[in-house]
C-alpha cells in the first residue's frame, strides 16, 4: 500500500470511529415510511406543512444515528385529494418501495382509502388527519393509529366553548364531505345540549369557493355566531366573501379549526376576531418545553414557525421511531403492541397518550383568536391563545360506542 492509499484508508477509518452511529445506519436496509398527502389541490398549503414536519422528524432521527441502526427514509406521494389515488399510491409504496409503515392522509375521505390498503397489507398506519371513523369499527384495525384530533373531540370542545362565550344562536356552513358532515352533526348535538338553536345549516361542495348565494339568507336569520367548516383554501375565500357582506360587524365568526398557512395567507385584516380551535399553535413555545424545542428546530430549518398539521406529521414519524426502538423490531404487529403497552409520549406540545382499545391519541387543544392589524406578535403571531382545553377521553365517543368494547 502506498502512502496516499494508507492516508486515505486511515482517514476513512477515523471518520468511521468519529461517526459510528451514522455508519451503522448506513450499513443496514433503511426504515422506510410511506407518506401519502395532497400536494396539489385546495389542501396543498396544509400538505406542504405536513411534508416539512415529517422531513424534520426524518432528519432529526438520522442525525441521532437513525432507528435500530437504520437510516430513516420518508417517501412522499401526492394523493391529489382523491381516495382512489390515495389508495393506489399507498399500494405502490408498500409493494414496490417496500415501506414498512405508513403515516399520512390529510383529508378524512382519503385516509379511509389509505387505511383499507394498509389493513390488507398488514402495515401499521398512523393517520394524521381528522376523522371519526378511522378509530371505530368497521374501519379501524389493531394496526390503525390515529394521531390527529377528530371531529367529535374538536367540535365538542370548541362548540361548548363557543356556546358559553360567544352565543347560542348559530348558523352552520360546512364542506359537504366526511369531515364537514361529522363536525356539523357533533355541533348540532352540542348546541342542543347547551340550550341553544341552530337557525340553519348550509352544506357546500369542497373546493367550490362560491358562497355569496348563501350569505343573504344567513344575514336575514341574524345568528349570534356563524360557525364555519370551510377547510384549506376554501376558508380564505369564505371569509373574504363574509367580510364583503359586512357580516363580521353583525355576528361572531368561529370555526372548529384554525390553520396557520391560511392565517398567514389571508392576513390580519381577514382573520382579526375570528375564533377557532387548534391542536397546536407555535406560541406554545413560551410555556411548553417540548414545544419550545420543536419550534426552535423548525424555525431554524424553514425560517418560519410550524403549523398544526406539520406537527401531527412530525409526531407521527417520531412515534413510528419510538415504537420500533422500544420493540427492537420493524414488524408492524410488534410495534403496534409496544405502543399500546407504552402509550404516553411527548414530541412537540406536552403529554399525549394512546387509548388502548382504539389506538386513538388524546391531547390538549386550544382556542385561538385572530389578532387585529397592528397587534401581531411579529410576522407570524397572527392569533392569540384565549383558552386551553385539556385532554380528556370523555370528549370522544367511548370504545363501546365505536363498536370496540
Amino acid at each position: 500500500m502506498d502512502r496516499r492509499s494508507f492516508l486515505a484508508t486511515t482517514a476513512a477509518g477515523a471518520a468511521a470511529l468519529s461517526c459510528p452511529a451514522i455508519l451503522r445506519a448506513q450499513g443496514k436496509d433503511a426504515l422506510r415510511i410511506g407518506f401519502p398527502l395532497p400536494l396539489t389541490g385546495p389542501f396543498a398549503a396544509l400538505a406542504a406543512d405536513q411534508q416539512r414536519g415529517a422531513t424534520l422528524a426524518m432528519e432529526e432521527l438520522n442525525a441521532q444515528g437513525g432507528v435500530l441502526g437504520r437510516k430513516v427514509e420518508v417517501l412522499f406521494r401526492d394523493d391529489q385529494l382523491k381516495p382512489a389515488v390515495g389508495a393506489q399510491r399507498t399500494k405502490e409504496v408498500i409493494e414496490n418501495e417496500k415501506v414498512q409503515f405508513i403515516v399520512g392522509g390529510l383529508a378524512a375521505h382519503v385516509q379511509m382509502a389509505i387505511n383499507e390498503q394498509t389493513k390488507k397489507s398488514k402495515v401499521l398506519f398512523i393517520s394524521v388527519s381528522q376523522s371519526d371513523e378511522i378509530s371505530a369499527k368497521p374501519d379501524t384495525s389493531p394496526l390503525t393509529f390515529h394521531e390527529a384530533l377528530n371531529p367529535t373531540i374538536t367540535s365538542r370542545a370548541v362548540g361548548n366553548w363557543i356556546a358559553q362565550n360567544l352565543g347560542k344562536k348559530w348558523w352552520i356552513i360546512y364542506a359537504d364531505y366526511a369531515w364537514g358532515k361529522q363536525n356539523n352533526m357533533v355541533l348540532q348535538e352540542v348546541i342542543g345540549k347547551q340550550g341553544g338553536t341552530v337557525l340553519g345549516s348550509t352544506p357546500y361542495p369542497l373546493g367550490s369557493a362560491e358562497f355569496s348565494a348563501h350569505l343573504p339568507k344567513i344575514q336575514a336569520a341574524r345568528p349570534e355566531v356563524l360557525v364555519s367548516m370551510t377547510p384549506g383554501a376554501d376558508n380564505i375565500a369564505f371569509l373574504k366573501q363574509v367580510q364583503s357582506f359586512g357580516m363580521k360587524k353583525t355576528m361572531r365568526i368561529a370555526q372548529p379549526l384554525h390553520w396557520l398557512p391560511q392565517l398567514k395567507e389571508g392576513g390580519p385584516e381577514l382573520y382579526a376576531e375570528i375564533y377557532g380551535g387548534t391542536s397546536f399553535y407555535w406560541e406554545l413555545a413560551d410555556t411548553v418545553p417540548s414545544a419550545k424545542k420543536y419550534v426552535e428546530v423548525y424555525r431554524k430549518k424553514y425560517n418560519a414557525p410550524p403549523g398544526d398539521y406539520g406537527a401531527y406529521a412530525f409526531s407521527g414519524v417520531m412515534e413510528i421511531a419510538r415504537g420500533c426502538t422500544l420493540a427492537k423490531s420493524l414488524d408492524s404487529e410488534a410495534v403496534a403492541d409496544t405502543l399500546r403497552k407504552n402509550p404516553t409520549y411527548d414530541h412537540y406540545k406536552g403529554k399525549q397518550w394512546w387509548r388502548t382499545c382504539d389506538n386513538k391519541s388524546f391531547q390538549d387543544l386550544w382556542i385561538v383568536k385572530g389578532r387585529e392589524p397592528g397587534k401581531l406578535n411579529g410576522e407570524w403571531g397572527l392569533a392569540e391563545i384565549v383558552a386551553k382545553i385539556p385532554a380528556n377521553e370523555e370528549m370522544d365517543r367511548t370504545c363501546k360506542e365505536k363498536g370496540l368494547a
